[in-house]
């Protein structure tokens, strides 16, 4: 018999996508899957229209609002299927995405072989979806994968991969106490685990980009940049226990480089911490520069002040491109409609 896929989808305030979203779950066609959402305490709609799709296929669970990793935690003791597809409530999967991993795994005969997809970001339009290769999307070993993350600022999105259930219980929980960058941490266990990353370029994922209204978005949030930095130190910890060479310590300190900037000036306190693990690999950063148009505002006003500008200023600007995008979208969604399924 083929083995069970289980769709896992963690669900809060989605009420705009959620429906797009299971219907894409729907479309699979790989055979037999379940579908399992967990509404984390939506405030809004997203229970009710979710309820609406229920069926022996697809199961709806409710809790108190916990947090992402929390949902995903509950969907997986729920789940029964032999592999594992993780979807958030406003993404979207090609209708052959999972059969195309399954279909790669077959010849590896192995339940430790990760699999990864393609993936694009888009706001309303996914049919304008751009699929852009980044230096991960080919087949790599478990440390080698980390540390073209880490030195390449570089991620797959939550979508991408497909786990097996041997492999799930081996990487553990999500950890519920990541505000943000669950998926990362929580896939550096798994690919711990695994016996190497396998890359299917034809299995698409379109990532609804949610910019500062995003898990991972970090903003001017003291609980999100301590929770970052937790991450962050738990990424260094697991790419060592694979590799502690030369190149893994470069790159973690590049990696710590890249993610300062999030920290600085806010939090001296999480800063120092940051400079602290950089020169234990041997490394010194150096501290963020700001962009010309707060360069100014600094002088007036101080850096603390200037960085919330660049924080507002970048809302701003991902409000408006939103705004346009959803304005297109709204000349041509009933050709999207038709057409979500198909492809």
């Amino acid at each position: 018999m083929r083995p069970l896929v289980s769709i896992l989808i963690p669900a809060y305030n989605a009420q705009a996508w959620i429906s797009d979203t299971l219907r894409s779950a729907l479309a699979q066609t790989w055979e037999p899957k379940e579908i399992i959402v967990v509404d984390d305490g939506s405030t809004d709609r997203t229970l009710a229209i979710a309820r609406r799709f229920e069926s022996s296929q697809l199961r709806v669970v409710t809790q108190k609002n916990q947090g992402a990793a929390a949902a995903r935690n509950t969907a997986y003791s729920l789940s029964k299927g032999e592999f594992i597809q993780y979807l958030d409530a406003d993404d979207l999967m090609a209708p052959d995405k999972i059969a195309r991993q399954m279909e790669a795994l077959a010849p590896c005969q192995s339940t430790r072989i990760l699999l990864s997809g393609s993936w694009g970001r888009f706001l309303y339009r996914y049919y304008r979806t751009q699929f852009i290769p980044s230096a991960l999307w080919c087949d790599l070993s478990p440390a080698e994968w980390l540390i073209r993350k880490m030195q390449l600022n570089l991620y797959m999105q939550t979508a991408t991969w497909l786990v097996s259930r041997e492999l799930a219980e081996a990487a553990g929980p999500w950890d519920t106490r990541l505000l943000g960058d669950d998926d990362g941490e929580y896939f550096c266990r798994v690919l711990l685990a695994c016996d190497g990353v396998h890359f299917v370029p034809d299995a698409k994922v379109y990532y609804r980009t949610a910019g500062p209204n995003s898990l991972s978005y970090i903003g001017d949030s003291d609980r999100k940049m301590v929770a970052q930095l937790c991450s962050m130190e738990l990424h260094i910890q697991y790419i060592r226990s694979l590799e502690d060479s030369q190149r893994v310590r470069e790159a973690c300190v590049i990696y710590l480089q890249n993610w300062v900037y999030f920290f600085y000036p806010d939090r001296a306190d999480l800063v120092k911490r940051v400079e602290e693990i950089a020169a234990s690999l041997g490394g010194k950063l150096q501290l963020p520069t700001l962009s010309w148009k707060a360069v100014w505002i600094s002088a007036l006003f101080g850096r603390q002040r200037a960085r919330r500008v660049q924080v507002f200023l970048g809302r701003i600007k991902w409000s408006l491109g939103r705004l346009w995008d959803g304005f297109l979208f709204q000349l041509d969604g009933r050709k999207f409609r038709r057409s979500l399924v198909r492809s």
